[in-house]
């Protein structure tokens, strides 16, 4: 697999000052899309297990609320062998961090085990691991810059754990800065 980019003090990807990967690959093609250039698999440098450990030392500041993994396409199948036991890693280093990902595709149609298009062997275990999912692909149609941590009107924020997102906009006042 290969990633775009890392950023170490990202604000606008989730609450509280967060590590951001950006993975690269993705077939979903959306319009209007914010980086077209992470649709090519081969894009940017590949993610190996120096760059994890970078990325997990990352986390360790007190101010480091928690992770985001976007795209490209993390759930992308090819992305997901190598992303399933790094976000195993992450959350048996930080349990107390949270984890969200973006993904174009829809837990309840493309992710699901029965027929779900994008489902494999590695998706319960990516979903075990992310405590919140911002799912659905960006229809820039429906591109509202008013909307927290979403692009576009359709996309949802899914919390998957009981008791992680009670309330997006108190998540959103405590969106702190570097």
């Amino acid at each position: 697999m290969n990633y775009a980019a890392i950023k170490e003090c990202d604000i606008a990807d989730g609450p509280g000052v967060r590590v951001s990967l950006f993975v690269s690959g993705c077939r979903n093609h959306c319009k209007g899309c914010f980086q077209p250039q992470t649709w090519d698999f081969d894009y940017g440098e590949p993610f190996t297990d120096e760059v994890a450990d970078h990325i997990i030392e990352l986390m360790a500041p007190h101010f480091i609320r928690g992770f985001t993994l976007l795209g490209g396409e993390p759930f992308e199948p090819e992305n997901q062998t190598v992303l399933a036991g790094f976000l195993k890693r992450m959350k048996e280093t930080y349990p107390d961090k949270d984890i969200w990902c973006y993904t174009g595709y829809t837990l309840d149609q493309d992710l699901e085990p029965e027929g779900g298009a994008k489902h494999t062997d590695y998706t319960r275990e990516m979903l075990d691991c992310i405590d919140v999912l911002v799912d659905g692909r960006f229809v820039e149609e429906l591109k509202d810059i008013t909307l927290l941590y979403r692009g576009s009107s359709n996309q949802r924020i899914i919390p998957l754990h009981d008791g992680e997102v009670k309330d997006i906009e108190k998540l959103a006042k405590g969106n702190s800065q570097c």
